[in-house]
This record gives structure tokens, C-alpha cells and sequence, in this order.
């Protein structure tokens, strides 16, 4: 079993199709940085979905289970569903999923279903409209959100719903979308962490999870741990007595990069073994023999990202500080997806 320095296996691999997006998040786009003359990158630089399958093979063959398509927003990847099929037929893939903010989904859903996708994780972080329409930077109303899960759920496709959660910003609103929602699908709050570099991040506007949980119990009493399903899960999960469940993902007071099994390749091929990492390893000029080279085998390419994975270290959440955080330039979420 490939196993990096501190023993962590390579189970999950999280692809980023596109760096575009059709929101402009305060914590991962925010519009004043990626504005109307940002420069997203051109068709060409993206990997084609040959070079997505052919990599994801290699990962699969590594120990790879689970793969989880990204973005930026990856439904406004043209021709997604054929992406999806690729994957889905993949011998030894367990599972494929998709993390979306939802907005394409009425459209989509069915088509990504019957290509083989799985599971969807939808982000809403607040259902007061004035609210989540100043988080995603456009003015976009929750309802339409909505609207996309609804369509996942009618397709069959397994649903999450994630909420990055802000102090000052969102947190007044949280019963009352677990309440609203907690029906409907899982739902787990996020602390804001500092991913990238524009979000503005600093200690003050996280709200620990420990406190999400005393606010979301409110007058129903007290919520009970759920024990874990596999190593490296990430959201700690409870359930209330009557059965709701909620997940708690707390990348900074709690961090968990000690169970962390994933890798992330970015829509240009760049390989980074950490949300938080400043620099990944290029797998896309190798595989098209840039500049001037023969391209890699299949087993050369194996043992490239083989070496980049024994070689791992990261552990950034636990040893995120303020140093750490005024040193570090990271990459931006975007490109990786989360």
C-alpha cells in the first residue's frame, strides 16, 4: 500500500475540471480579485477528459477509491456527463461524486446521473437572500440553490450540503437552514479557513464548531458523536434524538490532517498533496512531452506521482499559525476545488 511519511494512504483523489465560476464567494473568488478583467484560463491549458481519465486511471491503480470532480464550478465544464462516464467505468472506482454550488443542476442533474455519478455536495451558506446574495458576490438568490438540490434528490443522486461559516456574517442564520434543510439531506458547517490568499482570513471570524453545535441543539437538547464510517472522514458527525444528523468540519480547531487520504490535481494537470500547499508537481507537461520530450508511459506516470505521494509531509492545519499564515502564499481554491 503507497503510504506517505506520516502513513497516510492514497485513497481520494479530487479533480478540478475548470477555474471558472459562475459565483464570486467572499471566501474563495471574491469579486474585487477575480473581477470582469481577471485572466481564467484558456481551453488549451486545460486537461482534455482523455488526460483526466488517463491520470485518474493512474491514481486508481495507486489505491485511488474515491474520485470527487471540482472546481472552480465544474458544471460549467462543457460536455461534463462524458467526463463522468469516463470515470464512473474506471475498474476499482468505488465511488464518484461532485462538489457544485448547485446553480446548474435543474438542467443537469439527470444527465450526470445516468452517466454514473453518485453523490453531489451542494454549498448554501445562508438562506436569508440580503445574506447569502452578499457571500457569493452576485446577488444570487438561495432559492435557485434550491431549486438545484431538489433536482439532485429527483435524479437519485446522494446529497450533502455544505455551510462555510463566518462570524458576523452568517452564523446568526444557522438553526434555522439546519432546520430548514435537515430533511432534505446531511448538513455540515464549515469554520472559515484561510484557503488561498484574498479571502480576507483571520481567527476572529471563525466560529468553532463546538459552538455551531450548542446553536444548532438550541432547546432540543443535546446532539450524540457518530462513530467515524472509514479513516480519514472528514466532517465529525452527530445526531439530535430525533434522528438528525449534522457534520462538522473543523479544519482549524480541530484539524484532522493526520487521517488526510487526498490528492487534488488542478484543470491544468498540477498535482498538490494539500488544500493549503504553495506548490504542487506538473503531471501535464510530462504526460504530453513538454517541452520537447517523449511523453511519460503509463508506468512512468504511476511512479512520478508514486514518488510525489511517499515523499508527503503535509500537515498545514496543524500547524497553521500566525506565522504560517503571513508567510505562506497558498494556491487559490479555485483552481483546486475543495
Amino acid at each position: 500500500m503507497l503510504v506517505d511519511q506520516l502513513g497516510r494512504p492514497l485513497r481520494d483523489l479530487r479533480i478540478s475540471v475548470t477555474d471558472r465560476c459562475n459565483l464570486r464567494c467572499t471566501y474563495c473568488m471574491p469579486a474585487e480579485v477575480f473581477g470582469p478583467e481577471y485572466a481564467f484560463l484558456p481551453r488549451a491549458e486545460l486537461l482534455s477528459f482523455e488526460e483526466i481519465e488517463r491520470l485518474a486511471r493512474a491514481f486508481v491503480a495507486l489505491g485511488v477509491r474515491k474520485l470527487r470532480v471540482t472546481g472552480g464550478e465544474p458544471t460549467l465544464r462543457r460536455d461534463l456527463p462524458d467526463l463522468i462516464g469516463r470515470l464512473s467505468r474506471i475498474g476499482g472506482v468505488q465511488d464518484v461524486a461532485m462538489t457544485t454550488n448547485g446553480l446548474l443542476l435543474p438542467r443537469m442533474a439527470a444527465d450526470l446521473k445516468g452517466a454514473g455519478l453518485n453523490r453531489v455536495t451542494v454549498s448554501i451558506d445562508s438562506l436569508d437572500p440580503e445574506v447569502f446574495g452578499r457571500m457569493n458576490g452576485l446577488g444570487t438568490h438561495p432559492q435557485k440553490v434550491l431549486d438545484g438540490i431538489e433536482a439532485a434528490l429527483t435524479a437519485g443522486l446522494g446529497v450533502k450540503i455544505n455551510t462555510v461559516v463566518q462570524r458576523g456574517v452568517n452564523d446568526a442564520g444557522l438553526r434555522e437552514l439546519w432546520l430548514a434543510l435537515r430533511d432534505l439531506a446531511p448538513v455540515r458547517f464549515i469554520e472559515f479557513m484561510d484557503v488561498g490568499n484574498h479571502n480576507g482570513w483571520n481567527m476572529d471570524s471563525v466560529v468553532p464548531s463546538r459552538e455551531v453545535l450548542a446553536r444548532l441543539a438550541g432547546d432540543d437538547g443535546r446532539f450524540a458523536p457518530v462513530n467515524p464510517e472509514y479513516r480519514g472522514e472528514v466532517a465529525a458527525r452527530h445526531t439530535n434524538g430525533q434522528g438528525h444528523e449534522v457534520g462538522l468540519i473543523s479544519s482549524v480547531t480541530a484539524p484532522f490532517c493526520g487521517d488526510c487520504s487526498r490528492a487534488r490535481i488542478s484543470a491544468v494537470g498540477t498535482l498538490y498533496t494539500c488544500l493549503f500547499a504553495g506548490s504542487g508537481t506538473d503531471l501535464r507537461g510530462p504526460m504530453r512531452g513538454e517541452p520537447g520530450g517523449a511523453p511519460l508511459s503509463d508506468a512512468a506516470l504511476r511512479d512520478l506521482i508514486a514518488g510525489v505521494w511517499a515523499a508527503r509531509r503535509d500537515r498545514y492545519s496543524e500547524e497553521r499559525g500566525e506565522v504560517t499564515v503571513a508567510a505562506r502564499a497558498k494556491v487559490e481554491m479555485s483552481h483546486i476545488g475543495g
